[in-house]
C-alpha cells in the first residue's frame, strides 16, 4: 500500500499547476476516490487536497525568499489562478501577506552567516551548466527537523527493493535531490539513486519503489563538501551571500547532491543575471 501511496504523494508534487483532480489520481491508481483518500491519510496524516494546498504554498514561500519573480508570477507557478486566493491562503499558512513574507525572509538572507559555527573563508563554488541526465530514484521520507542527510550514503540499506537492483547500477554515482532544502518543508523529502543511461534504463525492472527521473539541463552552482552534515551551512551560504557574488539568483528548484567516495558535491539549480 504504501508504494501506491508514494507514487499517489509524487504525482500531487508533480501536479500542482494541474487543474486535475483527486479524482483523477483515484483513475490513476486503480481506487475509488475515498480510498485514495482514506489511505493517503494513514500514510501521511493529511487528505490529498490538503497535502497538496501545502506543497503548493511551500514552493510559493520558496520562490518570494529565493527568487525576484513577481508574486502574481509565482501564484501562478504554484497552482493557483486566483491571486486574492493564493493571498488568503499564504496568510494563513504564514501568517503573513506574500509581500511581508518575501521582506522578512530578504531581510534574514542580508545577514551573511556562513558557518557560524565553523572558521576559515567560505567555500569556493562554481556555475556550471549540466546536460540532461537520469536517475533511476526512490523517495526517502522523514519528519521536519530529523535530518536524514548523514544516512545519504546508506541509501541502499534504506530504500525498500534496492537489493534487487544489478549491481552495476547499484555501483554507478548516487544523486539525491533534496525537496525540503535550501528552506525547510513540514515533510523532508528525498530523492535519492544511481545515475543511469538510456541503455541502462532499458530493460532493467525496476522495483516498485523506484522510478526514472529525468533531470533536465540546468545551470547550477557547485559545491563540495567533506560531510552531509555541511550541506545546509553551504546552501545558506549561497542563497546569502554567494550568489550575488556572481550575478545569479536560486531559481527555487530542489538541490541536489552527488556523493562522492569522500565528501558530495552540492548543486543548486540558478538562474544567471549577467553573462
Amino acid at each position: 500500500m504504501f508504494n501506491e501511496m508514494m507514487r499517489a504523494e509524487i504525482w500531487l508534487q508533480d501536479h500542482l499547476t494541474s487543474q486535475l483532480g483527486i479524482d483523477d489520481l483515484a483513475n490513476r491508481l486503480g481506487y475509488s476516490t475515498s480510498q485514495v483518500r482514506r489511505r493517503f491519510k494513514q500514510c501521511f496524516g493529511l487528505s490529498p487536497s490538503a497535502y497538496r494546498d501545502t506543497l503548493r504554498l511551500e514552493k510559493a514561500a520558496r520562490l518570494l525568499a529565493l527568487t525576484p519573480s513577481s508574486i502574481h508570477t509565482i501564484a501562478i507557478r504554484s497552482g493557483y489562478q486566483n491571486h486574492s486566493a493564493f493571498s488568503r491562503a499564504f496568510q494563513r499558512r504564514y501568517h503573513q501577506t506574500p509581500r511581508q513574507y518575501r521582506q522578512t525572509q530578504r531581510f534574514k538572507l542580508r545577514s551573511p552567516t556562513y558557518c557560524q559555527g565553523h572558521s576559515g573563508a567560505p567555500p569556493d563554488f562554481d556555475i556550471r551548466s549540466l546536460p540532461p541526465r537520469q536517475a533511476l530514484v526512490t523517495r526517502l521520507y522523514q519528519k521536519s527537523g530529523a535530518s536524514s542527510l548523514t544516512n545519504l550514503h546508506k541509501w541502499a540499506h534504506l530504500a525498500k527493493g534496492a537489493e534487487t537492483l544489478p549491481e552495476r547500477i547499484k555501483q554507478a554515482p548516487t544523486i539525491a535531490v533534496l525537496h525540503s532544502t535550501p528552506l525547510p518543508c513540514e515533510f523532508e523529502r528525498i530523492d535519492i539513486g544511481p545515475l543511469i543511461d538510456q541503455q541502462a534504463a532499458d530493460g532493467l525492472a525496476i522495483p516498485a519503489s523506484f522510478r526514472v527521473l529525468e533531470l533536465p539541463e540546468q545551470r547550477h552552482a557547485r559545491l563540495t563538501v567533506k560531510n552531509p552534515e555541511e550541506i545546509p551551512d553551504a546552501l545558506q551560504y549561497l542563497v546569502r551571500e554567494g550568489l550575488a557574488k556572481k550575478h545569479c539568483y536560486a531559481s527555487g528548484e530542489p538541490a541536489q547532491v552527488r556523493l562522492l567516495q569522500q565528501g558530495a558535491e552540492v548543486l543548486l539549480p540558478v538562474f544567471v543575471t549577467r553573462p
